[in-house]
């Protein structure tokens, strides 16, 4: 190494290396023998793939062999155990120089990131279910309060009012009844609200394919660039629908960023997009080539809150979530179809 470099090799605050093709360290600054806990010798005595974390080493393999390629490695994060058994997650940068058969990285501790981003999204999950409970309670409370008001009208009705001779009296028990079906009346209007509330809440309008697609498209126009991700689309049978249109760019954001996220490193991704009339139905269907995942086992999962069925670095569990509730709120429906390395096929069939 260049001894004007050492300086910049031992005092960084980053964790620096050099590796070879065959998988070891050559090279380890300071630091990251301070973060690891291990010796430098330690560190360079065996396979790096021995400090990575077991759900971790697949995943890093196919990314270290597209190093070998000559394919720099931007924004990879995986995580390794330290010598006390702490599990510490690395944010990496590596380049190859295929001539030397070398790999230059540098990685950044974010561990405390990760542990926030779980934080987050375990209050998020917290509020969420309490928001279930509360309107679960309200709807439960309006339904059953129903029973005893038309009770109350029926009793009204079985008094023989020609037996009251008081005028008072028969004019407070009109007020009685005209009050309780008054109230039997808000009742039912309400919990028909609340069946409904969550399409009435949010602005229907008529919505372009297309238009969302492109407009999502340019938002994340790097993010697709660097992925090579090749797009088949087929709006012709059906170009529009009405939906919520803040939705759908959720809905084609968070479908387009998990393609990417989960395709597999050594098959172009294809992404398929085609939205068509099926007895009477409008529906969106959304399909990739990818990772894919196994149903018998976490297919009841899929769009549960916080859950995630690839370890991928910056994976939170929300994004299918999020699509759920959204088409789900607005009446509509979504299925996911699916197998291990084989893809993923989303179809939604919308309400109106």
């Amino acid at each position: 190494m260049d001894p004007h470099l050492d300086p910049f090799f031992e005092l960084s605050m980053d964790c620096l290396c050099i590796a070879n093709y065959e998988g070891y360290f050559l090279k380890i600054n300071p630091a990251f023998v301070e973060l690891l806990g291990y010796s430098e010798a330690e560190l360079n005595s065996k396979l790096i793939s021995d400090f990575i974390y077991e759900e971790d080493k697949e995943r890093t393999a196919s990314n270290r062999n597209n190093l070998k390629n000559n394919k720099p490695l931007i924004n990879f994060e995986n995580r390794y155990v330290s010598k006390s058994g702490k599990i510490i997650w690395l944010h990496w940068t590596a380049i190859p120089v295929e001539k030397d058969k070398l790999v230059y990285a540098i990685a950044k501790d974010i561990t405390h990131k990760k542990e926030l981003e779980n934080e987050r999204i375990s209050h998020l999950s917290k509020l969420s279910e309490a928001n279930d409970k509360l309107k679960q309670l309200n709807y439960t409370t309006s339904h059953d309060l129903r029973s005893p008001v038309n009770n109350l009208i029926s009793l009204v009705d079985l008094l023989d009012l020609s037996k009251i001779e008081d005028q008072e009296t028969l004019k407070i028990l009109s007020y009685i009844k005209i009050s309780a079906e008054g109230l039997n009346t808000s009742l039912n209007a309400y919990v028909e609200a609340f069946k409904q509330k969550n399409i009435l809440d949010e602005k229907l309008e008529l919505i372009h394919f297309n238009t969302i697609f492109l407009k999502v498209q340019n938002s994340i126009s790097a993010l697709i660039q660097k992925s090579g991700a090749e797009f088949q689309l087929d709006f012709s049978n059906l170009e529009r629908v009405h939906f919520n249109t803040a939705y759908m760019e959720s809905v084609f954001l968070n479908f387009i960023t998990n393609s990417i996220k989960y395709s597999r490193p050594d098959v172009p991704l294809v992404i398929s997009i085609i939205s068509d009339k099926k007895n009477g139905k409008s529906i969106f269907k959304y399909s990739d080539n990818g990772l894919g995942f196994n149903m018998e086992k976490v297919g009841h999962l899929i769009f549960k809150l916080n859950q995630r069925f690839h370890g991928n670095e910056d994976s939170k569990g929300v994004g299918l979530y999020l699509v759920y509730n959204h088409v789900t709120n607005l009446g509509g429906s979504i299925n996911v179809d699916s197998a291990v390395n084989q893809g993923t096929t989303f179809t939604i069939s919308f309400n109106a």
